[in-house]
């Protein structure tokens, strides 16, 4: 057995999304054929709690449309260098006590990003900076989330089909060993929308952030208060 979340987009509240974890069968392997598996064994799961249907957002997901929004396949906008992977801007944008961002990362793929040495010695992360705006690490997902619908935004069109959907997983997604998950920003891209908030967060940088914080809908400023004693700044 194992337990993966099911991230639901909320259209209620302040909050933009609920994380509801599923148990159920988990088959081993590495092979694609028994990651689909654990994908039908999962959505099979949370059908009996009534969470149906789910979209797979990876690259193991049956439908072209979880496979083309699998943060593999998104690409984020810049000036400087046109288009490129998602994970690349991630990675390219970290500032550590001792060095970054390292904006060389940009033009690396979305593996060879991961595996850039300087992530791994420049010491502690503090934050992130990408177009001259400074990013803390709390919330926590808060600067991919931001990624993520930022380069989702301009394919509008899959809200069609995304606002059909319950949930959204992703089936390699494990919260105890890691802490970003496309599925969790996909949710937030739609909550954004069936709130009708989806342009007023994209507006800046501290409006996106200001949304996430679940005390923040009515206070307008406390993004700026937070990120000020965060980072530094």
């Amino acid at each position: 057995m194992a337990e993966r979340p099911v991230f639901v987009p909320r259209t209620d509240g302040r909050r933009l999304v609920e994380e509801i974890s599923i148990a159920f069968t988990w088959h081993k392997g590495m092979a694609p054929s028994q990651k689909r598996k654990n994908v039908i064994e999962l959505h099979e799961a949370a059908a009996k709690r009534g969470l149906a249907p789910l979209l797979e957002v990876s690259t193991k997901s049956e439908g072209r449309l979880g496979q083309r929004l699998s943060a593999f396949n998104l690409k984020v906008q810049l000036d400087e260098v046109g288009f490129i992977p998602l994970e690349s801007a991630y990675q390219g944008s970290k500032v550590f006590e001792r060095g970054g961002p390292f904006r060389d990362i940009y033009r690396a793929e979305s593996r060879d990003a991961k595996r850039d040495p300087r992530l791994r010695e420049s010491g502690d992360l503090i934050g992130f900076r990408f177009e001259g705006a400074d990013f803390p690490i709390l919330p926590k997902t808060a600067f991919y989330d931001w990624l993520y619908v930022r380069a989702l935004y301009p394919h509008r069109e899959f809200l069609v089909r995304l606002c059909d959907y319950a949930g959204f997983t992703d089936i390699e997604f494990n919260p105890e060993k890691s802490l970003n998950c496309q599925a969790r920003s996909c949710a937030t891209f739609v909550s954004l929308h069936k709130k009708d908030l989806l342009a007023a967060a994209l507006e800046s940088p501290d409006a996106f952030m200001n949304f996430l914080l679940p005390d923040s809908v009515f206070q307008p400023h406390s993004y700026a208060e937070r990120q000020h004693g965060l980072f530094g700044r």
